[in-house]
Parts: C-alpha cells; structure tokens; sequence
C-alpha cells in the first residue's frame, strides 16, 4: 500500500508575490525553493535557464594543413587521426568561461565582422606524440576566457604529427545549438512533507541526525521530514504506508548546474531578469488591429 498523499493548493484570496529561498549551494550547483510561484511560470524559468542564457562558445575553427616545422626545423605533418569536422565539433562543445558583458555578434558595433567586444581567438600548437587537451586552447585576446575545464581530450598526436588551429568563440544561447547551453539537470519538484510516526520507523534518529536540514518539526510521538535538499533516503519513506506524504504546490524547489561557462548564481540571476524581458518583448511585437 502508498502513503497516503494530500496536496496543499493555492486558496484564490493568498498574495500572488513570490520568494525565492537558497537551499544549497556552490560555484557550478544551486538548489532554490520559490513559494508563491505556479507550474506555468516555474516551467518558463526552467526553459529560460536550459536555452536562454548567453554563453561564449567556438563557432568558427580553421585548420592548418601542409608541413608544420619547429624551432630546430623538425618536420610534421598536420594529417590528423580524426575528421576535421569531428575536431572542430569537439572543440565547439569545450565550455569557456564567459563574461555576460561580451555582445552577440549580430548587435555587435563592429557591425558582425568580429572584435574584442564580441569575439575570443584561440589558437592551438602542439607536436606530437601527445593528446591534445582542452587546456590546451589559449586565448588569445582575452585572457580570462580560458576553459572551464582543462582536462577535455581532444585528439591524440602521434609521432610526427601536430596540430595547428585557429578558432573565433562568439556569445550564443542554448535554443540555438547545445554548445552554448549553459545548465544541466534543470528541473524542478513540489515542496514535500513526510510526517513519520516514530513507532513505525527505527531509523528515524538515524535520519535526524545526519540530515539535519530536512527537519521540519519533531513531535513526541512524531517527526516530519523533507526531500528538498535531494535526500534520496528521505524519499523512500514514501513507501512506508504509516507514512503521510503531503505535497504543497505553492513552495517549487529548483535545482540545476552549470559546464563552469558561469557561475550557478550567475545563471540564475540573469534568468530571473531575462524573463520580464522575454514577456516585453512579446507585449512590444502584438499588433491590434486598431
């Protein structure tokens, strides 16, 4: 048999103002409880933190081929073990730390042509035998916009072989195309409650004490609990039928992470204030008929 479940719904005379609440949080993880939101609109921000928020991606890769020599005149060749295309696709998906305040090409003063202002240059040098790595990408005029994550293979090199490219990263939005989507694991859940009769449960004092956190209340005879904070062993308690699960649809617990491109704090501020925008921008595009 289930535990038994109720949902607490929002009554029409409560306040429609919301409140957002950090439950965790780290530089690329965040988990958020929002109270006073409805599914709709927890479901526009969900999708505005999967494809709308900027990011600094490669979109252009050049590849040198012919003879590639070093400082004592050693020569390589530029074959490579991998399709040009296969490279430059990995490439394009290496996350970069990324500056918000860097414009989209096509806004760009430089009218799309590709300057400071909206454009990173890369360039990559290596001779083999070796695997080219993420960190192997430098920057070349923007030095802060390193990747996230160094530690991405490439492509291996063998004896004799190198590898010389050029790339140009631009700002983009994950709707796009997923090498500039910023979060991962974007979802959401209701607010829940597990009110457990402590006769029913040994471990109930087992629970308490190492998650703290998902302590509601504690009575004499009972102890209620949350799975806010992803408490798998919370969740379980569900199929224990003495316990009652109670569901509020007023409180919505967020939680995503991010490639390291931006910050978890980062994302959820501008996805926050990209919203409204989104919605003037809808209210500015209507044409009455008047």
């Amino acid at each position: 048999m289930m535990a038994q479940r109720r949902r607490v719904e929002r009554g029409e005379g409560e306040s429609n103002q919301m409140s957002l609440k950090i439950l965790d949080i780290s530089d690329r993880f965040i988990r958020f409880e929002i109270e006073g939101m409805t599914p709709g609109e927890a479901n526009a921000l969900r999708r505005t933190i999967v494809g709308d928020i900027p990011k600094l991606a490669i979109d252009k890769v050049t590849i040198h081929h012919g003879q590639i020599r070093d400082k004592e005149e050693n020569v390589y060749g530029s074959s490579l073990p991998l399709f040009d295309e296969t490279i430059a696709q990995r490439l394009a998906m290496v996350p970069l730390v990324t500056d918000l305040k860097m414009n989209f090409r096509e806004e760009c003063t430089c009218e799309g042509k590709g300057c400071a202002l909206c454009t990173v240059t890369y360039s990559i040098n290596k001779l083999g035998p070796c695997t080219v790595m993420s960190s192997d990408l430098q920057p070349l005029s923007n030095p802060s916009a390193t990747p996230s994550d160094g530690d991405i293979p490439i492509v291996k090199l063998s004896k004799k072989q190198a590898m010389l490219v050029t790339a140009d990263a631009v700002m983009g939005r994950g709707y796009v195309h997923s090498k500039w989507q910023v979060a991962t694991g974007v979802s959401y859940k209701f607010h829940r409650e597990f009110s457990v009769p402590k006769d029913s449960l040994k471990s109930w004092k087992e629970l308490k004490e190492a998650y703290p956190k998902a302590v509601v209340s504690e009575r004499g005879d009972s102890i209620v609990f949350t799975d806010d904070y992803g408490t798998k062993q919370i969740t379980v308690l569900s199929q224990n039928e003495k316990v009652v699960v109670s569901e509020d649809r007023n409180r919505i617990i967020f939680k995503f992470e991010t490639d390291g491109s931006l910050s978890a704090q980062d994302v959820l501020d501008y996805a926050l204030k990209r919203i409204p925008q989104r919605l003037n921008l809808l209210l500015d595009s209507i044409v009455t008929t008047d």
